[in-house]
């Protein structure tokens, strides 16, 4: 395993697009996500106007040390200023970077964003009852099974469940 030390995040811009846009239509990554059409490159734009721009988001890229090669995404949405809370969402684009333990470093890292500098006082995700490598992940980012909070999401005809976590200022 290489030290988790040796990524770092940046923020997204505009000219992180077509790499997004490869990365999430990846069936590997698209699989973990509730909208699995294609991924455009004027889907991603109209996000950053949208989302980004408006302070609703905010994303960054998951960088490598050293090689300043980007690995992947993570990002809070649906920023609620007023409660202080977002949703968290992640996900880890290149092939050869998972399993390293990068998205749970990439976690902590958001994490301490969020509540450090963004003020958030709660996060939550929504993650695929089956997607156990991302659920050890979340746990140990500090991430908690939300007890009884499950949702059943259908896909292409297949009902999957999806379970809900948190993580508060206060634990």
């Amino acid at each position: 395993m290489q030290n988790l030390d040796e990524i770092y995040l940046r923020n997204m811009e505009v000219t992180d697009t077509d790499k997004i846009v490869e990365w999430r239509n990846k069936d590997r990554v698209r699989r973990n996500f509730i909208y699995q059409d294609d991924f455009t490159v004027e889907g991603h734009l109209n996000w950053i106007e949208t989302q980004v721009k408006t302070g609703h988001v905010v994303q960054f890229i998951i960088c490598e040390k050293g090689s300043d090669r980007a690995i992947g995404s993570v990002y809070f949405r649906d920023i609620d200023r007023r409660e202080n809370c977002a949703e968290y969402g992640i996900f880890i684009g290149e092939d050869d970077a998972v399993g390293k333990g990068y998205g749970t470093r990439a976690a902590k890292l958001a994490l301490s964003y969020a509540f450090e500098k963004l003020g958030l006082v709660y996060v939550f995700l929504r993650v695929f009852e089956d997607n156990i490598g991302a659920i050890k992940s979340y746990e140990k980012s500090g991430f908690h099974v939300i007890e009884g909070r499950q949702e059943k999401i259908a896909i292409d005809g297949n009902v999957r469940n999806m379970i809900f976590m948190d993580c508060r200022v206060d634990r």
